[in-house]
């Protein structure tokens, strides 16, 4: 076994590698960026060393600085985690060469899978059922178009390189196919370095189910029974579970032993995922599913297969790249209850999933399992950390397992509701209304569950009038205050025969919300509200409350109701500064202008194209107008910047 690892990745699966490696006795060695200087990761790994500037170029992909960092440290090996350099078959090489072992597969077996097309050609071969399509190597858009057709609409255009949705589109129409070609392979040049395409056809009504493989150097190789991982926006998972809900046993069987062959085909060493197809519009049929593509990695939910199991994936991995052979046989792995897994990320649902960025100036997620289930809160941050627009702005996997689906179910819903995040935008509410939604609790789930539902999915509900009063008190600074009968002690101030009164202004959303909060001799504090009174003994003073600067985050459930605390002078700058400009919803590069300075706009319009955390989100115009200014392509701009400037129509 190792005595030393460097981890060359960040965030939770830095933390999550180093847990492992801690209770084997292996030390380890943190890898960080400019931004990263004062993370979680660098905190718990033995030793950590700076590889560069906050951009993932200038560091975490930076192979170079990432070996020398291990041979400095005495690090024997070097484990990539999962993004980054994990799928990298040229570092993988520049590990072997420098006399270190990178713990995952040969860098022949990540170039065989590596490339979409090529993997399902070699697929073919191995007998394993491909999704039909085009997969050949002419890019010409009359080719790709003409193929496009001879499959039948609607299509999937997906990049060859890469994963996580990234350079994919969806045509329905043939008029569609040159402008989603266009985007998908500006998206896949811009992730992966590599814009070509493969063309596929749409599966109805699809599942998304995966299949664990583990093997080892000596051409053993296992199954650790599947996942579902239907549950997806743009085409990146929510929401993970295993196993997968309706599996029967003749799909698990043939599902499993494709791909175990698909594994032996490349001789693959270390973890990997099989991603199959699956047509469910008939049910889940053995005869109904194809390969997608293999992740040559250590996959985001791995957890759930590890509830399930009892099995620690990454001390398999350590394990099997030290030289030994497999540490259980296909025999010996069992299946236990069920396990769910929701990625709690910095976005917001009802903008269309836009990433977002902030300061965690509150985290706090529960500090015991739900009744009759177990928990596990992977994460990489703390209380106080900022999501960053360098990397992917996941804040935690919140992971539960049950007896049954059921049981996981309600204990997700639990854990959901007591975890508390504010000064960013989150995804909380979001995970819960997918988690009670009707279809999703029954497990009639497809990859097109979310964009059907979205709106229900995603719309929050209004606070309440004790909401709404008990973030005016929080906002008053009452709470850090003594309770008492006495006005004298209550306020800070003096009115004759009278309850002393203070103004508190909140906004929540575009709404202003006036409140006075009222101290009088032998009532305590009240707060007056739209007319009316609540005292404080009431809902007003039992709220989970977080305050943070110029906000007042109340949590109800898993839902958190955000209020502004406005500045007075604040306001006063933002009335003379007027409402005619669009600004950028989060931070990111100016990757396409579609309009130019004088240009007429109409509501709705697209203006550009945005691209942020390796996506291209569509700014449109919120409103008729004429463009008095607009960014220029290729700037970078940060959160809040001005895109475009209007002069608003007049009205005839």
């Amino acid at each position: 076994m190792f005595s030393k690892i460097l981890i060359a990745n960040r965030g939770e699966i830095a933390c999550r590698v180093i847990r492992t490696a801690r209770k084997m006795g292996v030390k380890t060695v943190a890898v960080y960026s400019d931004a990263d200087a004062r993370a979680l990761h660098v905190q718990e790994a033995d030793e950590s060393v700076h590889i560069g500037a906050s951009p993932v170029g200038e560091s975490y992909l930076r192979g170079d600085r990432i070996i020398a960092a291990a041979k400095a440290t005495g690090a024997e090996a070097i484990h990539p985690g999962y993004g980054f350099l994990s799928e990298n078959p040229d570092f993988v090489d520049q590990v072997v060469a420098a006399g270190l072992i990178f713990i995952g597969p040969s860098a022949t077996s990540i170039r065989a899978m590596g490339l979409k097309d090529a993997a399902k050609r070699l697929m073919e071969k191995a007998g394993v059922p491909v999704v039909p399509g085009y997969h050949g190597e002419a890019q010409e858009i009359v080719v790709l178009a003409s193929k496009a057709s001879e499959i039948g609409y609607p299509v999937l255009i997906k990049a060859r390189a890469g994963g996580g949705g990234k350079g994919m589109r969806r045509v329905d129409d043939p008029d569609e196919f040159a402008e989603a070609l266009s985007g998908a392979r500006r998206e896949a040049k811009a992730a992966f370095g590599d814009d070509r395409v493969l063309v596929e056809k749409y599966v109805d009504k699809p599942r998304h189910i995966e299949v664990q493989v583990f093997g080892d150097n000596y051409g053993n190789a296992v199954h650790l029974f599947e996942r579902d991982c239907s549950a997806q926006r743009r085409h990146q998972k929510v929401i993970e579970e295993a196993p997968a809900p309706g599996m029967t046993p003749e799909l698990r069987a043939a599902m499993t032993e494709a791909a175990v062959t698909a594994a032996k085909a490349i001789s693959y060493s270390g973890a990997g995922t099989i991603e199959f197809i699956v047509d469910a519009s008939q049910g889940l049929q053995a005869d109904r599913f194809w390969f997608m593509e293999m992740n040559t990695r250590l996959q985001v939910e791995h957890p759930v297969t590890e509830m399930i199991t009892g099995i620690d994936l990454v001390e398999w991995q350590l394990r099997v790249a030290s030289g030994e052979t497999l540490p259980g046989t296909q025999d010996e792995i069992r299946l236990y209850g069920h396990a769910f897994e929701a990625r709690l990320y910095a976005e917001d649902a009802a903008k269309g999933f836009l990433p977002a960025t902030g300061t965690l100036h509150h985290l706090k997620f529960p500090d015991t399992p739900p009744q009759g289930a177990s928990m596990r809160v992977e994460t990489g941050v703390r209380a106080g950390d900022s999501i960053s627009p360098f990397y992917d702005p996941m804040i935690a996997k919140l992971v539960v397992h049950a007896a049954d689906r059921q049981a996981a179910l309600a204990a997700l819903s639990d854990v959901l509701a007591r975890t508390e995040v504010a000064g960013s935008t989150v995804n909380t509410a979001f995970l819960a209304a997918l988690a009670a939604d009707p279809d999703f609790a029954r497990g009639d789930v497809d990859t097109g569950l979310i964009g059907r539902h979205q709106e229900a999915l995603t719309t929050l509900p209004a606070p309440t009038f004790e909401i709404a009063a008990a973030a005016a008190f929080a906002a008053s600074g009452f709470a850090d205050r003594t309770i008492s009968n006495d006005p004298w002690s209550a306020l800070g101030g003096y009115a004759h025969f009278q309850g002393m009164e203070r103004e508190v202004r909140l906004k929540y959303g575009d709404h202003d919300i006036p409140a006075r909060i009222i101290a009088a001799a032998g009532n305590g504090v009240a707060i007056r509200l739209y007319g009316d009174t609540i005292r404080l003994g009431s809902a007003a003073n039992q709220q989970r409350v977080a305050r943070w600067p110029g906000h007042v985050t109340i949590f109800d459930g898993a839902v958190g109701h955000v209020f502004a605390v406005p500045d007075p002078l604040a306001r006063a700058e933002e009335a003379l500064a007027g409402t005619g400009n669009l600004r950028a919803p989060m931070p990111g590069l100016v990757k396409l202008v579609r309009v130019a300075k004088g240009d007429s706009v109409a509501k709705g319009q697209p203006l550009l194209i945005l691209e942020a955390m390796k996506m291209e989100h569509t700014i449109s115009a919120p409103h008729d107008g004429i463009v008095a200014d607009i960014a220029a392509e290729g700037e970078q701009v940060s959160d809040g910047t001005v895109l475009v400037k209007f002069v608003e129509k007049a009205e005839s």
